[in-house]
């Protein structure tokens, strides 16, 4: 489930930052959900400085470059992960990227379990079926 889109002025960060911040990313997401690294999705969407406005100030003409990011998470999760990725991808940002942290915005969009597929499988069969496959590990070792 664990999908994150950064949006990012395009011409403003180098590959090198672009690649450390999927990597960095990645990780930190992984980490904070207890997560297996192959489940992380990341997207980087560039924005063209005509296409996107800071303050209302076009960046084509001298709009401060602002990142965003978004991810999902699905419902049920406790705040303090939905905290610890928001302010874990927020200091990923201004490290990496250089960017002033009062610019920098995030959200967590909760998905209900059934609204989500895995595989085209609802997550909440998926999940109900990992929380049985543990239990039965535990009384079967």
């Amino acid at each position: 489930m664990p999908i994150l889109e950064f949006h990012l002025a395009e011409n403003t960060y180098t590959d090198a930052q672009c690649d450390e911040l999927l990597v960095e990313s990645s990780k930190l997401y992984a980490e904070v959900l207890k997560s297996p690294l192959e489940r992380v999705r990341v997207f980087i969407h560039l924005h063209r400085p005509t296409h996107a406005a800071t303050g209302g100030v076009p960046l084509s003409r001298g709009g401060k470059p602002a990142p965003c990011f978004f991810f999902l998470m699905l419902q049920g999760r406790p705040v303090d992960e939905k905290h610890a990725l928001l302010s874990g991808f927020t200091d990923l940002v201004v490290r990496i990227l250089g960017t002033e942290r009062s610019l920098v915005r995030g959200g967590c969009w909760p998905i209900p379990p059934d609204d989500w597929s895995i595989g085209g499988t609802p997550a909440s069969v998926m999940r109900a079926a990992e929380v049985k496959a543990r239990a039965d590990a535990a009384t079967h070792p």
